[in-house]
């Protein structure tokens, strides 16, 4: 049982060491043989110390019988030699950390893209919302952000560690040399059994801290809120300074109770046992070098070498402070990422066809979705036309699978049965990316950058950046967005930053921001989406002042094919559709006109909210049914 763990933990410290070794090519295969071969040259540079000043150390007891010139050339060479030794390495010591650092940088920059490339476009959202993926996307951030050590620190790490073990196999030969083998081996054997040991309780303790991870997050997310300035005055108008510290306290506590645990039972017993073992082998190795002196087998120049080599192995069993934590932590770290790539074999990843159909009528057939296997269903077996060039309205109560909906035709997710087609060909045969160049949405929880008010609107197609193109589509998405005004009054124009967190910044209403992202999708049109998509952007509306923008959308849209996403039916009522979507299933279909003739489902709640909301157009009153 103990030969098969061992033979195990051997197996996963070579598979970690050869996982650091492929990372760190991507920072350059000339700049890692640079890296290692300045490491060798360090690491032998000691040893090269320790032999001269041996050579000089014995030769003191023969300057008192030579002549003076004698004298001089007998000490010249070993005391030039460690002088020259010992200013090389002062010099070169600084660039073996810089190097590793530039590793690190180059390597980290690399893992910092594929993590945002990995959350941001190849990760299924579905993925996204599982607790055990959010718990890896803390670990993956707090490397990047500074708490805690980054892929990069363990390049930098391993690298280090060439420096380690050559200054360990050059001192286990100079007391081979001179002891004789025998020593030489227990030397060796002790320094790694010490090593290894020490890594060991490293590894188990760090596979303790990553199953911590929940606890890390409910710490994170308290002390977030605790310093957001967004959160202040709440903070303070509520009286809730007390509860946040005691909140902290009490997460912060839950997290280290079982860190000082792990602490005591990983760290503290097994360094007790490895003490034993480092002191019997230094025991039997520093007893075989006193019976050497003791029976006058050495030399002064022997003795000195032999002393100061025992001493190397024997300081062996420490943590290395520039490689051990930053390894085992950068690699869970690294770790964290490769988890979450792992998610990308979903497959709403698939690539597809590249090239899109030529209609856009978009039909959702008999689709069934839910967002776990065992969850409940949020479309059920839906059918449901968009036709090509006209505004069709999606309304329903909270719940209804309305949001759902826009994240299947949006290729955000796939079905779990059924399909959506658009022009007669399956989403899942065409290229997602391409597919969602095509779609301008305006999602309820829209981005708001914290940019200038041009770069806000240019999100819109950010991949145009010729300024032919760029200026007059910004221009027109502007204008037609009722945004101009609103962009002529700030400090800067188009390149006022929109927050005030920066000089000069300037922070919109939330009406204004909606005509930032109007003005964001009506951009996306200039540069050839055909598909506009209003997901309940403007539940922060009173009725009358939806029910003006959505006509304004309508009017401005005219021609294209638009869905608008929403709970209030009056709102929408000069769409050319309107689709009444409940437990996840079209209940009616049909205009405005013909749906309250018809009586039904769509008629009682207009009826219900036109009774509450009578004035939602001005010198325009809604009829009561």
């Amino acid at each position: 049982m103990h030969v098969r763990r061992l033979v195990s933990a051997c197996r996963d410290r070579v598979r970690h060491w050869g996982a650091m070794w492929r990372l760190a090519r991507v920072a350059g295969t000339r700049r890692v043989v640079a890296a290692v071969s300045l490491n060798v040259v360090l690491g032998l540079l000691p040893l090269v110390f320790v032999v001269c000043v041996a050579a000089l150390l014995g030769r003191i007891p023969e300057i008192g019988h030579v002549s003076a010139g004698q004298r001089w050339g007998a000490v010249v060479w070993p005391l030039g030699v460690s002088v020259a030794v010992f200013v090389l390495q002062q010099l070169l010591e600084p660039f073996r950390h810089a190097i590793a650092e530039s590793l690190g940088r180059v390597v980290d920059s690399r893992c910092a893209g594929d993590l945002m490339s990995t959350v941001l476009t190849r990760t299924p959202l579905r993925s996204l919302e599982r607790q055990d993926t959010l718990d890896l996307l803390v670990d993956s951030r707090s490397a990047f952000e500074g708490q805690a050590f980054t892929p990069g620190d363990a390049v930098g790490g391993v690298v280090s560690l060439v420096y380690r073990y050559v200054n360990l196999a050059g001192a286990v030969v100079l007391v081979g040399v001179v002891l004789g083998p025998g020593l030489a081996v227990v030397a060796g054997v002790t320094a790694l059994v010490i090593r290894f040991g020490q890594r060991g309780s490293l590894d188990r303790f760090a596979a303790m801290w990553g199953g911590l991870a929940g606890l890390r997050r409910r710490v994170r997310y308290v002390r977030d809120v605790a310093s957001a300035p967004g959160v202040a005055k709440e903070v303070r108008v509520l009286g809730l300074l007390d509860w946040v510290l005691r909140r902290h306290a009490v997460e912060t506590d839950a997290i280290l109770r079982p860190l000082w645990r792990a602490r005591r039972e990983l760290l503290l017993r097994p360094f007790v046992w490895l003490a034993v073992v480092c002191l019997v082998g230094g025991t039997a190795v520093l007893l075989g070098l006193a019976w050497s002196i003791a029976g006058g087998n050495l030399s002064i120049f022997q003795m000195t070498v032999a002393l100061q080599g025992v001493l190397v192995p024997l300081r062996f069993g420490v943590y290395f402070p520039e490689s051990d934590t930053k390894t085992q932590y950068g690699m869970r770290s690294l770790a964290s990422m490769r988890e979450l790539q792992r998610a990308e074999a979903e497959p709403v990843g698939d690539a597809g066809a590249t090239v899109l159909p030529g209609g856009s009528t978009i039909r959702f057939e008999d689709v069934v979705f839910r967002y776990a296997p065992e969850g409940p269903v949020v479309l059920d077996h839906l059918d449901l036309e968009i036709e090509e060039g006209r505004s069709t309205a999606v309304v329903g109560l909270n719940g209804a699978g309305k949001t759902t909906l826009v994240k299947l035709l949006t290729r955000l997710h796939d079905p779990e049965s059924g399909r959506v087609t658009v022009g007669g060909t399956d989403l899942r045969d065409i290229d997602p990316r391409a597919w969602q160049r095509r779609c301008a949405v305006i999602f309820q929880d829209y981005v708001r950058y914290e940019l200038s008010a041009g770069a806000n609107v240019r999100m819109g197609a950010p991949g145009v950046t010729e300024p032919a193109l760029v200026g007059p589509a910004l221009a027109r998405a502007i204008d037609k967005a009722g945004l101009g005004e609103i962009v002529d009054a700030l400090p800067h124009g188009a390149e006022t930053v929109l927050s005030r967190q920066y000089d000069d910044g300037h922070e919109l209403s939330g009406g204004q921001w909606q005509r930032v992202g109007l003005a964001r999708a009506l951009y996306a049109v200039e540069h050839g989406a055909g598909v506009l998509v209003l997901d309940e952007p403007t539940a922060q509306f009173d009725a009358r002042a939806e029910a003006r923008f959505y006509d304004e959308f309508l009017g401005l849209t005219k021609g294209l094919t638009t869905v608008v996403i929403s709970h209030r039916f009056a709102a929408v009522r000069r769409a050319d559709r309107i689709v009444v979507l409940e437990n996840g299933k079209v209940a009616e279909s049909g205009t405005h006109d013909e749906l309250v003739a018809a009586g039904g489902r769509y008629a009682e709640l207009f009826r219900l909210q036109a009774q509450r909301f009578h004035d939602v157009l001005a010198g325009d009153p809604v009829e009561v049914i």
